[in-house]
């Protein structure tokens, strides 16, 4: 199983309300009709454990992927177009981690 980690900070002029309304409504819901995608989640992040520190990025998404070859070819879906954009508009730089599991 492999799963995509999209690790972002929000645009300074987007608001946590408006991006954590829209990622409930419209991104995972959109994102959880592709064939590929198994589960997917969205992550507010606190602190760094075992201190104060806040973590350097406020969301992580986590998308749990049956074939990332398939992925590709969904992904450019108008639907799925649509959504990216609207993501590119809310996160400042993300970044996406194609990952696999291991145990």
């Amino acid at each position: 199983m492999s799963a995509l980690v999209v690790l972002f900070n929000l645009k300074n002029a987007s608001s946590k309300a408006a991006y954590e309304a829209w990622a409930k409504e419209t991104d995972v819901p959109t994102a959880s009709k592709m064939s590929c995608v198994d589960d997917f989640k969205v992550f507010r992040l606190g602190n760094v454990m075992g201190t104060e520190n806040p973590s350097p990025y406020q969301y992580c998404e986590v998308l749990q992927i049956n074939d990332m070859t398939k992925l590709g070819e969904e992904a450019s879906s108008e639907a799925m177009q649509k959504v990216a954009a609207q993501f590119q508009s809310f996160a400042d730089n993300p970044m996406f981690i194609i990952s696999e599991q291991i145990a």
